[in-house]
């Protein structure tokens, strides 16, 4: 009987968000999952270019796959940070054009390419000469260009590049008038958009990204979509995509908790020779028991150590204890075919 052919590598994703998905955090995520891909924050081309690299590029080798977004309007540019980014080894340079903030807006990228797909073009085909996977993450449209056909045009005219991937926020944003955390609620979501553009570009991959919760809530976006990005739900509730490598990639096998925090250990004692403080990895693990019995007293407990500057992998163990074992050797449930 032939085996069931594996999805593609964006089949399920973890979105860039800044100040969130640092290497700390996508650490985590990669205990939690083995299969999903993850997203680096938002690298502006020139800091890449001109800033400390180790700084915004170092990534352990677990992350794979791994991809580096950057912030670019500029196609010189954004060749370089392409180019950089391979060098550093990641597997897919992603551009944002999707981030409505003023800052952004100032220096001309993020969402506000989405009025002017030629430039998106060209910034897409200088990033291609650079790298063998560039994608795109965007919304549906911007202000008053938010009609299907404009957002149909966008995705039709970058695709002449060769890129084929497209990350798609299934929401609107308004560039004048909502903060970024507004535009990321206050637009209606217009899931259907983006399933018509899969119906209509059946040769591009593309991927649903916006408001998605739950894992059951992402396996029904796939009857529609090639792939689904998972934005803040994924930091908020970690655990909740813990059966994503068996329900979403047919797997055999999920962690528990505890192998997941033990994994986290060693990694911890390793970052702090390196010099990071404690807070900067530590913080990623307060989600990993919410709901949970235990969960509070955990949060607090490492909530107020990481007050203390000398506090390393230790506080995490004395976290631990406020978690029966039966929590923390819990597993998904078990493998279902691979989609």
């Amino acid at each position: 009987m032939p085996h069931a052919p594996p999805p593609n590598p964006h089949t399920l994703s973890i979105a860039p968000m800044m100040d969130w998905t640092d290497r700390h955090f996508r650490y985590l995520m990669r205990q939690v999952s083995r299969k999903v891909r993850l997203y680096t924050e938002m690298v502006v081309d020139r800091a890449l270019i001109h800033g400390d690299r180790a700084r915004l590029l170092a990534f352990h080798p677990e992350e794979h796959p791994l991809a580096l977004q950057i912030g670019s309007s500029d196609p010189d540019l954004a060749f370089e940070a392409a180019r950089i980014g391979v060098a550093w080894g990641y597997d897919e340079i992603n551009l944002n054009v999707g981030c409505p903030s003023n800052r952004v807006q100032e220096g001309g990228f993020g969402a506000c390419l989405m009025a002017d797909p030629e430039r998106v073009r060209e910034i897409t085909r200088a990033m291609r000469e650079a790298a063998p996977v560039v994608t795109v993450k965007h919304r549906i449209g911007i202000d008053h260009l938010d009609e299907y056909r404009h957002l149909a045009r966008f995705v039709e005219t970058v695709a002449e590049t060769g890129v084929t991937v497209f990350i798609v926020h299934a929401r609107k944003a308004w560039l004048q008038g909502l903060s970024p955390k507004e535009n990321r609620a206050v637009p209606p979501l217009r899931y259907g958009e983006v399933y018509r553009l899969k119906q209509d570009f059946p040769e591009l991959t593309i991927v649903l990204n916006g408001g998605v919760r739950t894992l059951d809530a992402a396996m029904a976006h796939l009857e529609h979509t090639d792939g689904v990005m998972i934005g803040r739900a994924a930091y908020e509730t970690p655990w909740a995509w813990a059966g994503a490598d068996q329900q979403v990639f047919g797997l055999d096998r999920a962690p528990s908790r505890r192998e997941v925090v033990m994994a986290m250990l060693p990694y911890i004692e390793a970052r702090l020779m390196e010099g990071v403080p404690l807070r900067r990895i530590a913080r990623h693990l307060l989600n990993l028991f919410k709901g949970a019995p235990g969960g509070r007293r955990f949060r607090r407990v490492l909530s107020e150590g990481l007050l203390d500057p000398t506090a390393g992998p230790e506080l995490v163990q004395r976290a631990l204890e406020a978690i029966p074992d039966a929590v923390l050797d819990e597993r998904p449930g078990k493998a279902v075919a691979a989609r």
